[in-house]
């Protein structure tokens, strides 16, 4: 019976950290990481405060398990569709395309919740800062790699600089995302697409 109990215990943690997880990823994207409390996010779920509390401990516990929790969405509306796939041009242009399609659907409803949050940190060292970083840098990384392994297969020209090419990619995805919210305009996602297509158009081989 004391088994039977603690597993209860336990699914009904997992159950409440999910709730708040999935609810803490909405509030985050539009309001930042600085807008969550775990008495914030009780009242929006009608959970007990202490149940919250529980399931995490701290607000910063909260705040990297969100960026960990959008990072697990990041990857499977981005990245996994395309997993399985060879690395080099064709991967590329799709995970680009990929990227466009999570920002401009709205998976998250502030947009790209990176973008959305990494301004509050930029300049706050700390570990919420350093898992955003991490995040950063390891979406520009497989850029990297693939435009490394699409120069390799001749399939880009040597004249495309890895760095400097994941840097305008990364810049038309951010820019477009930025854009369309502040200017409430979704046809800058469009303008993205074209200037990323014509990008690695220019240095296709």
């Amino acid at each position: 019976m004391a088994g039977t109990a603690t597993d209860g215990r336990v699914q009904r943690g997992n159950e409440t950290r999910r709730a708040v997880l999935g609810r803490a990823v909405e509030v985050a994207s539009i309001e930042g990481l600085g807008a969550l409390s775990i008495g914030r996010l009780a009242t929006d779920l009608g959970l007990s405060k202490s149940g919250v509390f529980a399931a995490f401990g701290s607000k910063e516990e909260l705040q990297l398990s969100t960026v960990r929790a959008a990072r697990r969405i990041f990857y499977d509306a981005v990245i996994a569709p395309h997993e399985q796939e060879a690395p080099g041009l064709p991967k590329l242009r799709a995970l680009c395309a990929s990227w466009v399609g999570y920002a401009r659907d709205r998976v998250f409803p502030g947009g790209c919740f990176f973008q959305s949050v990494s301004a509050e940190f930029n300049t706050q060292p700390g570990p919420i800062r350093d898992a955003l970083a991490e995040a950063a840098r390891d979406w520009e990384g497989l850029l990297l790699d693939l435009i490394r392994a699409a120069r390799a297969a001749d399939e880009l020209t040597p004249a495309a600089e890895p760095e400097q090419l994941a840097f305008l990619l990364v810049a038309a995805m951010e820019t477009a995302n930025a854009q369309s919210l502040l200017l409430d305009d979704p046809s800058r996602f469009d303008r993205a697409a074209a200037v990323i297509d014509r990008t690695l158009t220019t240095f296709a081989s």
